[in-house]
């Protein structure tokens, strides 16, 4: 029972509530808030309508500034710069591209530099996910120089910044909140994915790795609509085939194969973490060039013209080679100059902050080095069961699993972009074993460590919100204080101050006929401002607020954070107050929560039958107790 004390005659009462504001506002909040989802759902796939169109025509322009820089002619057909017979003259493209990015940084925004997923995870975590509206239009325009003019990146990742800038720009003109505006984001950066790849599902699951950090109906469903219009409007765009078609089916690999596969993604997840230092550790030595930050991506450009001179493969995009790489058709020589020189030309264009993606040379050199490790286990084990077109599909996707930590994105992107199920167990044990390793070596990935060091942190779990788990009833407290509406403010401070074991910022007001009048603050209460002779009651200037004893902890907390009050009442369903919920009574279940995972304490006692188990030392000692009705 409560404890319930009036200045008047000191007797209990049993309080009868009008309906109060938990009754009348939480519920219909939640038919709101259904609404208020249709319309940001509805938004997300506009969004992604456009990313769409965006990212046909981000091509296009990669296809037009690659046809003029290697081959002198106006044209958005299909061109690689691999095949280009400029000679010496290769050197320069790359680094002129370079330089007119930098321009573009300089006099644009710096934020088009990088590959576009730190910086958008960044403007979540640190800015309401505000991002400038010229970002929707720099970022594409420099990266289809850059990769026009031979940069060794992917057109994804740009596509994907674009596509988080339209949705973030479209959040900051509606008037929504910051929470929605994420979504906004996501919605738009994943829907960028799925029009580049036709890959809707691993989209869906980039964004709840990477960018949104949660999982739930609010944000999921946009987010999958995005997805899925981003998708058609691939199939519509661009073809309704696999993006990285293998060429042959993938029969389900053996056990003996599935032991090799595992092995292979172990080592996979060392090249991933040893690829994330050396991108980061060039990067640092960019910024020990006594030269402006403008000039960098050019220096870049030249070493990638150096490289791509002697290896033509590594310019450019370079989709192409995935598919050569997973068909089968490359020799190990051109693969292992395609894994080395695709690395060093990568990372050396990344680390210089010019514009361009990371998945696509992450594919690339992870591919390569699948067919590489998996020829030299059919060389010392040719019965092991592997074929090359799977090791580099699971190599390339244990490298962006490693590298990134995005796990279920790297075997869901595999399974789309090949159409391959069968490879889905290999995949799966191949991206464990990478995963593992990058966990227990890297502190952080090659999308955290840029932001990290501004200070930013990630999280890294994605756990039920206890205050979701866990309902009013469960924390209440039994004993509270409540105050009659006529008694005087003299008389309530009175005795207030000689109950020296009770304090509260707030009280509850009941009248005569044991109705709920509402909430007082003790700074009120106390204030000089009012006369003592008054009843406590005229102080009242807030609106009945309660919680049910069923409602959540969550529910509880909105509501306090709304009226800005520290307790709450608490009703049964007969509308009697049971209970009083205070800030104190939440922090101690999250106090319980961490205790969950601190407290080590064993579940089952080793004690049965009068049997005790210790140990001393390295001697197990039985020790029997007798049985004294034996």
């Amino acid at each position: 029972m409560i404890k319930k004390n009036f200045f008047n005659n000191g007797i209990p009462i049993s309080v009868s509530l009008k309906p109060t504001l938990e009754a009348e506002n939480i519920r219909p909040q939640f038919t709101q808030n259904k609404k208020r989802l249709f319309t940001i759902a509805a938004m997300a796939v506009l969004v992604a309508i456009t990313i769409s169109l965006v990212a046909k025509f981000l091509i296009y322009l990669i296809y037009f500034i690659t046809n003029v820089s290697f081959y002198g002619k106006f044209s958005i057909a299909h061109a690689t710069p691999a095949e280009n017979t400029l000679g010496w003259w290769v050197i320069l493209i790359p680094a002129i591209g370079g330089f007119i990015v930098g321009l573009m940084a300089l006099y644009g925004s710096k934020a088009i530099r990088g590959h576009g997923i730190p910086e958008a995870m960044e403007q979540i975590l640190t800015n309401q996910s505000k991002i400038k509206p010229t970002i929707t239009y720099l970022k594409p325009i420099s990266s289809a120089i850059a990769i026009g003019s031979g940069g060794p990146f992917g057109a994804e990742g740009p596509i994907i910044a674009t596509g988080g800038a339209l949705g973030s720009a479209l959040g900051q003109i509606a008037r929504i909140s910051h929470n929605e505006r994420k979504i906004l984001l996501a919605s738009g950066a994943t829907a960028g994915m799925a029009a580049i790849f036709g890959t809707p599902i691993a989209g869906i699951f980039l964004a709840i790795e990477l960018l949104l950090f949660e999982f739930s109906p609010r944000s999921i469903i946009p987010v999958a609509l995005a997805c899925i219009t981003g998708a058609a409007g691939h199939h519509f765009l661009f073809g309704a085939g696999p993006v990285f078609p293998v060429g042959h089916l993938i029969e389900i690999p053996s056990n003996t194969a599935l032991f090799a596969y595992s092995i292979l993604g172990i080592v996979m997840g060392f090249i991933s973490v040893f690829t994330t230092k050396i991108v980061y550790y060039i990067e640092d030595g960019f910024e020990k060039l006594p030269v402006h930050w403008m000039w960098w991506p050019a220096i870049g450009g030249l070493f990638v013209g150096i490289i791509g001179y002697f290896a033509p493969r590594t310019l450019g995009v370079g989709y192409e080679n995935i598919t050569d790489v997973l068909s089968g058709s490359l020799t190990l020589k051109v693969v292992f100059a395609l894994c080395i020189f695709k690395f060093i030309s990568w990372a050396v264009a990344l680390g210089s902050g010019t514009s361009g993606g990371t998945l696509a040379p992450l594919l690339t050199i992870g591919g390569a080095a699948g067919v590489l490790l998996g020829s030299v286990i059919l060389h010392f084990f040719p019965h092991s069961g592997i074929t090359l077109s799977l090791a580099a599909l699971v190599a390339m996707s244990a490298m962006f699993a490693g590298a990134s930590r995005a796990l279920l994105t790297s075997i869901i992107f595999a399974l789309e972009a090949t159409g391959q199920s069968n490879a889905l167990l290999p995949l799966l044990a191949a991206c464990i074993g990478s995963y593992i390793v990058s966990f227990f070596i890297m502190e952080n990935t090659i999308m955290t460590e840029k932001i990290t060091r501004r200070g930013v942190k990630t999280p890294d779990s994605y756990e039920p919100d206890i205050l979701e788990t866990i309902n009013v009833k469960q924390v209440m407290s039994e004993n509270g204080l409540m105050l009659g509406e006529d008694n005087t403010i003299g008389e309530v401070r009175d005795w207030l101050e000689k109950e020296t074991d009770y304090s509260s910022n707030y009280f509850i007001i009941v009248n005569k006929a044991n109705e709920f009048r509402g909430i007082i603050s003790s700074s009120n209460l106390f204030s000089n401002h009012h006369k003592p002779s008054l009843p406590v009651g005229s102080l009242i200037k807030r609106n009945s607020i309660s919680i049910g004893v069923d409602s959540s902890l969550r529910s509880a907390v909105e509501l306090m954070a709304k009226e800005n009050i520290d307790i709450l009442p608490v009703t049964s369903n007969e509308n009697t107050i049971i209970g009083i919920l205070s800030y104190k009574d939440i922090i101690s279940a999250y106090k319980s929560d961490i205790e969950n995972f601190v407290k080590k304490q064993p579940a089952i006692s080793l004690k049965r039958n009068g049997l005790k188990i210790l140990v001393r030392g390295n001697r197990l000692i039985n020790l029997f107790t007798p049985n004294k009705d034996r």
